[in-house]
């Protein structure tokens, strides 16, 4: 992470408190605290990344995916409270199309104009595909079938149902990844390089920095929910597109940055982790914890989707399942993902 990032983070967070504070308009708040929120998370997961490098490899797993989509978590949060179930729905959809189609393609896209082949843990690739596939179908799509499809009012208990066993089977998933089959998800350069960074900062000031930034957030956050009602109006943008496109994209921006990166120095198992990885924790813990959290603050939150959400995660899936199937990307590859990324995104804006 660059010295840049830091001034960077003081003058946004300057900007949106000084726009929020002197009475700006709610358009403005939006964008300057959408603003402020982007380096920040990536802050959040430079810190996280120094917790888990001093914890050591499982701990530190376990800790990357707890803390990895924290910016969602914490957004998604704030709008429960105010009560935009929609909105924070839409926003999960979002984050599953964004890292599955946008991400997973810009990284293949850079990564394959500098190198023409890349390759990546198979296994690894699969494994992922499988639960995301069963993370998709098991929480969104197959309580939204049974629902349609019964003739009485919908129970909540296959919601429940659906967010517990997704929730159970993600946490399988780490301990499958993390310890008990741990050696099948090495990455490929890990196989043939023994490299091994240090890490970036010292234990005790890397937890102060995620303290300090999960506040700062949490606030940005506070002044994005409340003015985003307006905002939305005025851009002339619905609900679902703020949350699919819009509310998506900053709370992930800081991860796309990092998953290009990545695939344009050939590091494509850490990009892949990071792009796919994160779609699969968004769908079987992030959903589920949002569910639950949804009850505390007396605005139960079904899973339940819209037909072109479902229609879309499903097409994502699908497409991100084919490309990984060889174990090799390319720039065409990702140009495909790219392109379902743009329709999906005009489509959702035109709704």
């Amino acid at each position: 992470m660059g010295r840049w990032v830091w001034p960077l983070v003081v003058l946004l967070l300057a900007l949106s408190a000084l726009i929020k504070w002197s009475g700006g308009g709610a358009t403005l708040v939006f964008i300057s605290s959408g603003l402020a929120i982007v380096p920040m998370a990536a802050v959040m997961g430079r810190s996280t990344e120094a917790i888990a490098a001093h914890a050591g490899s499982r701990v530190g797993g376990l800790v990357s995916a707890t803390f990895g989509n924290a910016v969602e978590l914490i957004i998604g949060a704030i709008a429960l409270q105010h009560g935009y179930l929609p909105l924070v729905k839409a926003s999960v959809t979002g984050s599953i199309l964004g890292n599955l189609l946008l991400v997973l393609g810009l990284s293949f896209v850079v990564g394959g104009i500098r190198h023409p082949i890349q390759r990546f843990n198979i296994r690894a690739a699969r494994s992922n595909a499988s639960m995301l596939v069963l993370g998709v179908g098991l929480a969104f799509v197959f309580p939204a079938i049974f629902i349609r499809g019964s003739s009485h009012s919908p129970d909540v208990s296959i919601y429940i149902a659906a967010a517990l066993v997704s929730f159970i089977v993600y946490m399988l998933g780490l301990l499958f990844s993390l310890f008990t089959h741990r050696d099948l998800f090495h990455s490929i350069e890990q196989l043939s390089t023994d490299e091994q960074e240090s890490p970036p900062w010292r234990l005790l000031p890397a937890v102060g920095v995620l303290l300090v930034t999960t506040l700062l957030v949490g606030i940005e956050s506070e002044w994005l929910v409340q003015s985003i009602e307006v905002a939305g109006s005025h851009l002339h943008w619905s609900e679902l597109f703020t949350g699919v496109v819009v509310i998506a994209l900053i709370g992930n921006a800081a991860e796309h940055m990092s998953a290009v990166l990545m695939a344009w120095k050939n590091r494509m198992d850490l990009s892949m982790e990071i792009a796919v990885g994160s779609s699969l924790q968004v769908a079987m813990f992030v959903a589920p914890v949002l569910f639950a959290i949804s009850y505390f603050f007396h605005h139960p939150m079904p899973l339940s989707f819209s037909l072109p959400e479902l229609a879309a995660m499903g097409g994502a899936v699908t497409l991100t399942a084919v490309l990984l199937m060889d174990g090799e990307s390319n720039w065409l590859e990702g140009t495909l993902a790219v392109g379902a990324y743009i329709v999906m995104a005009v489509g959702f804006f035109t709704l």
